[in-house]
Formats: C-alpha cells, structure tokens, sequence
C-alpha cells in the first residue's frame, strides 16, 4: 500500500480500527460496535479535514499517487464496445497512447488517453506515462479520423511529459507534439479533455487543446514539474513545495485562470479511495460537457475552442 506521508495519521487510525474490529470479533456478536462506529465516524473526519486543506505539493503527490484510476480504467469503466487502434502509419505504435472507437453511453466517440501502468510489466510496457512521437501522431490520425464520421473526441492526460531520450528526439517529438496540438485545435467536431493525474508539459497538452478542458480536484497541470522549475529557475535554492505553490498548478488555481473549465470532485481521501467513484463522476462530467457542444456546426466549434484559449490568463490574475 502506498501511503502519502501526510495520510500516515488517517492510515495509524484505520490499523487501530482493523485491531479493535478483531478483537470484537473475538468477543461476540455486538461487541465494541460503539467503539467501532467512533473511530471510523473519526477517520472519516480527519480524511475529510486532511484533504480538504493539501497544499500544492501535497496535491502533486496525491496527483501522482499510482493508485489512482489510469486510462485503461477510464477505458473499460465508461467506454463500451471499444476497439483499439494501434499504430501511427510513419514507424511504428506506441503503447504510451491508447486509443480506439467506442461508445460513452450510447454515444459513438473516439477516445484517446496516456496509460502509466500500474506495476513494473505494464509501466515497463507503457514507458512510465512517457509517450514517443509515434504515439502524438497515433493520437492525430486519430483525430483525422474521428473528423471524417463527425465523432466527438474524449481524452485523458496523466503524464510527466513526453519521452525526452535521444530516439524520441531523432523522430521528431517536438513536432508530433505540436502536430497534435494544431489538430485538435483546428477539430471540425466536438473534443473534452481530462487531467486525471498529472498534466505534464506539452506531453499533456497535446490531447487537452479541447473545447473544454476538465481536471481532478487532486490533479495538477503544468509546463514543467516542481522539481524541474526547482532546479532550472532557482538553480535549487528553493524546495519542490515552494515551487509548487509558486507555479500555481492545482486545479483551484488554474481554473481561476482560466486554464481549465471544471473541477471534478474527487472522493474524501483522494481518487486512489475509491477509483468506481472517481470514473462515475468523470463520466458525469464528461456527459454533460458533451451535451453542452452538441449541435454545434465545425465553424461554431472551431471559434469556442480559438476563444477559450485566447481567454486564458485574461483574468483572475487581481
């Protein structure tokens, strides 16, 4: 079990509980029930209280948590009949970037997200959440394709960033990346993204140039990580929190600025709490934005989208 260093109370509290649920086990049927009930309304509270108050670095531990539902889960919870298709038609597919045909809820949609993995094989498989150009272009044709049958684009973002190795940088991953920004800027159908972990750099961004742009409440979004900024713009001076706050990333932040549209609510204790939960709201969400673009003709689309990012850093800045 991962534990984040500022959940160690609420997990002391939850062992106390587990040793006393045994021990009325061993009394009898009825035993320590209003004991139990204490201590669990208890964690609940401090579970409550704890990540109602995480500051922005806690936020992006939280946003890193490998707990928290990844895009397979995304996938498999509100996409049905999906198809994946593979490869970028130039060198070769990569599994950083999945993507396929499927239906949201009756709703024919093409849907596109960065997978981390969850334990060494899969992150070993999907490169750690670091997609490679061929992955970016994958997501474009994609794209291409979802405009040919007018189908709405659903996609997720959870990475650190693109892969910056030198093969990466030999095929060309600074122009996928703005590649598959342009398409899904220039999108003649509907496009809603989700940060659902972390939103790194232009990795994250090259599937979040949407209509509407929707985060986590614990999610993050930045052009470079804590640690990077740390390191580049302090040359080390300060730590990885002070950057954090700093670089306003958290999900509260960026919606006063105008970066994201909608914070979606994450389950007390985090979206790693309770991943069904999570999904749910996200698809909730997910659907109303959806409603809300229906209709639209490509022109309307195309001038939301040019007007949403225009607005971006206009205001919230007193």
């Amino acid at each position: 079990m991962n534990t984040l260093e500022f959940e160690r109370p609420i997990t002391e509290l939850e062992a106390k509980i587990a040793d006393l649920a045994r021990l009325a086990e061993t009394l009898g049927s009825g035993a320590l029930e209003a004991e139990l009930e204490a201590m669990k309304a208890r964690a609940d509270e401090l579970r409550r209280n704890t990540y109602r108050s995480l500051d922005a670095w806690q936020k992006t531990q939280v946003a890193r948590h490998p707990g928290r539902p990844h895009c397979v889960d995304y996938l498999s919870g509100l996409i049905e009949e999906f198809v994946e298709l593979r490869g970028d038609r130039g060198f070769g597919d990569d599994q950083t970037i999945i993507g396929g045909l499927g239906r949201f809820r009756g709703r024919p949609v093409v849907a596109i997200g960065i997978e981390k993995g969850h334990d060494t094989a899969s992150r070993l498989k999907h490169n750690f959440g670091a997609a490679r150009p061929e992955g970016y272009r994958k997501a474009v044709r994609l794209m291409d394709l979802a405009e040919r049958f007018n189908l709405p684009v659903v996609s997720f973002a959870d990475t650190a960033g693109a892969y910056p190795g030198a093969a990466s940088e030999e095929r060309g991953v600074a122009q996928a990346i703005a590649r598959s920004i342009e398409r899904g800027l220039s999108l003649g159908v509907a496009n809603v993204a989700v940060i659902t972990g972390e939103g790194g750099s232009g990795g994250a961004l090259a599937l979040a140039a949407a209509n509407k742009v929707l985060i986590l409440e614990h999610s993050v979004y930045s052009v470079i990580s804590p640690e990077g900024a740390n390191s580049i713009l302090w040359r080390g001076a300060r730590t990885p929190g002070e950057a954090a706050s700093a670089m306003k990333i958290t999900a509260q932040d960026l919606l006063r600025l105008n970066i994201v549209d909608r914070v979606v609510a994450e389950p007390p204790g985090g979206a790693h709490a309770d991943k069904e939960a999570t999904v749910r709201s996200v698809g909730d969400a997910l659907a109303e934005e959806l409603d809300a673009l229906e209709g639209l003709d490509p022109a309307a689309l195309r001038a939301q989208r040019r007007a949403r990012f225009y607005a971006i850093g206009r205001r919230g800045l007193d």
